[in-house]
């Protein structure tokens, strides 16, 4: 999909992001409230963005300047579920790298172990596995850090 327009999360999209988050996984098996979701996408701590398809919201995404060891790092990225599927989560990784990529060599994320289509997805755009929190946010589930050389 080539009609994605990335900009900055705005006042006015604040709570149509966070209810994405919050109402869909891996936020809600991780047991993320609405609250907590709020609090994210008005954190000035990260930048915050909404991509849109010819107007329409269809995606966030949260990322953190200085995250891991000082690179990068995208804190979370959601896709309308209508929308899934269609480009807009590769445009949002892309677009953050590129954000990134006159400042730093690195980017990191993270994936929950029972989201394997997303895994495969950041897999598939030169994602690879450097670390594993077990039982980090949930009993039975671990965080996978997930590494990309920018540069």
């Amino acid at each position: 999909m080539t009609d994605i327009a990335i900009s900055p999360l705005t006042e006015a999209d604040r709570e149509w992001a966070a209810r994405l988050f919050a109402e869909s996984d891996p936020w809600c098996r991780l047991g993320t409230t609405i609250e907590k979701c709020r609090e994210v996408c008005g954190d000035p701590g990260y930048q915050t963005f909404v991509a849109r398809a010819r107007g329409e919201k269809c995606g966030v995404l949260v990322l953190q300047r200085r995250g891991v060891a000082g690179a990068p790092y995208i804190k979370s990225i959601a896709v309308a579920p209508a929308r899934r599927s269609s480009g807009i989560g590769a445009s949002m990784v892309q677009f953050a790298e590129n954000l990134f990529r006159p400042e730093a060599r690195h980017m990191f994320l993270c994936v929950s172990s029972f989201n394997q289509r997303a895994r495969a997805f950041y897999e598939r755009l030169g994602y690879q596995q450097v670390g594993e929190f077990e039982n980090y946010v949930i009993d039975g589930a671990s965080e996978v850090l997930m590494h990309k050389r920018l540069a």
